[in-house]
């Protein structure tokens, strides 16, 4: 473990809703939300908050498809936002499995878009919302060139049978991952 148990303290997710809930009240912010909340985290946030979260920041993508999350938070209102939705190419991870996923490069192949369109194209039919990184000009216009197509049914179908694996597993956690996520896959 990277830190010593004296320099951790409690996430005291109470105050820390209280007071991001002033800020909301007080017109500093349209909207309030959260990152990498598990179900069991939101229900806890939900059981005293007087205003819900708006979002919940997760990463998301074809290989970890999050489906109890999104389900969870479809039910309670909270939009879910896909974090690292093509991959991790180019972080301290530098996992390419999304894109380099053979089933994705098929179906980008029969569409004739890219991979990436593909996978933003999942994410967008799954209702959810997500934010690319690109500085890349070309790439950033490609990313916008999803909403003329669709998946077909056996698309969606095959997708939904790609291994699922949280990229987010050998970083460097203050906490043990299964903690850090609740167990939840």
């Amino acid at each position: 473990m990277p830190y010593s148990e004296e320099s951790l303290v409690p996430f005291d997710v109470k105050s820390v809703w209280a007071a991001m809930e002033e800020c909301h009240k007080l017109g500093l912010t349209k909207s309030i939300g959260v990152s990498n909340f598990s179900c069991k985290k939101l229900e806890n946030l939900l059981s005293f908050a007087t205003i819900p979260p708006s979002v919940n920041q997760v990463e998301m993508n074809i290989a970890w498809q999050q489906k109890n999350l999104r389900a969870y938070c479809k039910a309670k209102g909270i939009i879910v936002t896909a974090y690292s939705p093509l991959g991790a190419k180019g972080s301290k991870w530098d996992i390419n499995q999304i894109l380099d996923n053979e089933l994705t490069k098929q179906i980008a192949q029969a569409h004739g878009k890219t991979a990436a369109q593909v996978c933003l194209r999942w994410l967008f039919e799954q209702g959810v919302t997500f934010i690319p990184k690109s500085y890349n000009k070309e790439r950033l216009k490609e990313n916008l060139e999803i909403f003329d197509w669709s998946l077909t049914k056996d698309d969606h179908e095959k997708i939904n049978q790609v291994k699922q694996e949280r990229m987010f597993k050998y970083g460097t956690a203050a906490f043990p991952l299964p903690d850090l996520f609740d167990g939840e896959t």
